[in-house]
């Protein structure tokens, strides 16, 4: 089903330039105000080709000016393109947010691209128009996949693991290294003996694959084929735009970390106790003290809820040190806890629609931490934490062609551009 292929990457000479410097976080978790910091670190970085120093040119720009960077960057030997085609390993060692060492391995490859009613890559969330429309003009600019689409693949035996980690042990070892700002490790390694080769291949063949992130990029690319097969009339199979680049990683293994991403209700006033009884019948409330400052509190809650695991359950922290936590008895079975927070918490306790939900009336922290400060800062009036969802969620929902709300899951650690990219020219 899932068709990735070996590719001959363009890459950065780390012999020219610090890896460390360069590699830059996925564009749409970047913030505004930390552009600048990434243009000024250093003049190869790969911030370059993914957004505008200001972000008000965005509109305008037609990114015309990352072909004449890529085309510099390749004639000065900063960027070099490997002779023979690999699957490209990454190794990424990160400290857990619960203090946990942990590694995942995964890899580059080039992706066959599948329309999703196809049912072999498959989404978790919606997109939006503009997006699309903004990573359309830089792909068409470029004619070439700067950063890589995140998938998830189900291999509960690890069976690729072994393989992969060979890489490193190849003549030549590790080809690039990187610490990033938030202390994440990278290795990455080719992967070339043909028996691995042949080996993940085929294991990939008769699965599907998840959408981690980057769907905005997916679904751009698949417009792009779109159009690429319109004005060529006849398309080769293996013509470039027939396939992008993604990492690929086992939604099973130990280093493959779904977390929650939790909520802060921004102004809607924090319910009374008869409030929040009357827009949740059939849940049970308890009270808990918490202590400390934010850091503290959301330690405090995490820990209520991990005890609350596979239930309907979250935790209401209005800022004044008490925590509320709701359970449900009602048997979760194959309902998603974001789903039922969305509805019945969201919606009936706070009154708020995903109308108001799209335009910003609750906000999406990517840490329980950032969700209790924003409560005691005033930029919200009531934090929601939740438990993460599992991989077997995430499956179960995609597989029967069903998405679930806006922002259910952060999927960790994050996969930066700069490691590889991928030319839409022939290799060699």
């Amino acid at each position: 089903m899932t068709a990735i292929r070996p590719f001959s990457a363009l890459r950065y000479d780390v012999d020219r330039v610090d890896l460390s410097k360069v590699i830059v976080p996925p564009y749409d978790v970047i913030a505004p105000e930390e552009r600048n910091g990434f243009f000024d670190r250093d003049p190869h970085n790969a911030i370059r080709f993914e957004l505008t120093r200001d972000v008000a040119d965005e509109a305008t720009t037609d990114y015309s000016e990352i072909a004449e960077t890529l085309s510099a960057w390749r004639s000065s030997g900063v960027l070099i393109r490997d002779a023979a085609p690999a699957y490209y390993v990454l190794r990424q060692r990160f400290v857990a947010p619960d203090g946990q060492s942990l590694e995942r391995v995964g890899f580059y490859g080039e992706l066959g691209l599948e329309e999703y009613d196809r049912g072999v890559i498959l989404p978790h969330e919606r997109t939006l128009a503009g997006p699309k429309a903004d990573r359309l003009k830089l792909l068409r600019a470029a004619r070439a996949n700067l950063s890589s689409i995140f998938m998830l693949y189900e291999d509960r035996e690890d069976a690729l693991g072994g393989f992969l980690r060979s890489a490193f042990g190849e003549p030549g070892g590790p080809i690039g290294q990187a610490r990033d700002d938030s202390g994440v490790d990278y290795e990455l390694a080719r992967l070339v003996d043909p028996e691995a080769v042949r080996s993940v291949a085929a294991f990939l063949a008769e699965r599907s694959c998840v959408i981690a992130d980057g769907h905005h990029r997916y679904e751009t690319v698949l417009e792009y084929r779109r159009e690429q097969r319109a004005k060529a009339g006849a398309v080769a199979e293996n013509a470039p735009f027939e396939s992008t680049l993604a990492y690929l990683a086992n939604a099973y293994a130990p280093g493959s970390l779904l977390l929650p991403i939790h909520r802060v209700v921004r102004e809607a006033p924090a319910p009374s106790a008869e409030g929040w009884a009357r827009g949740l019948p059939g849940w049970t409330c308890r009270s808990l003290m918490a202590a400390g400052d934010a850091r503290a509190v959301s330690a405090q809650a995490s820990e209520v809820l991990a005890k609350e695991a596979g239930r309907a359950a979250f935790v209401a922290d209005n800022g004044t040190g008490e925590l509320q936590i709701f359970t449900r008895d009602k048997p979760l079975g194959d309902g998603l806890v974001v789903r039922i927070l969305e509805e019945e918490v969201i919606g009936s306790v706070f009154g708020l629609s995903p109308e108001d939900i799209r335009n910003g009336a609750v906000g999406f922290p990517k840490s329980a931490e950032r969700a209790a400060r924003d409560v005691r800062d005033g930029s919200g009036t009531v934090a929601l934490y939740l438990n993460p969802l599992s991989p077997d969620d995430v499956f179960r929902v995609t597989r029967a062609g069903e998405v679930m709300p806006q922002k259910s899951t952060f999927f960790y650690p994050k996969i930066p551009t700069g490691m590889v990219f991928r030319l839409h020219e022939s290799e060699g």
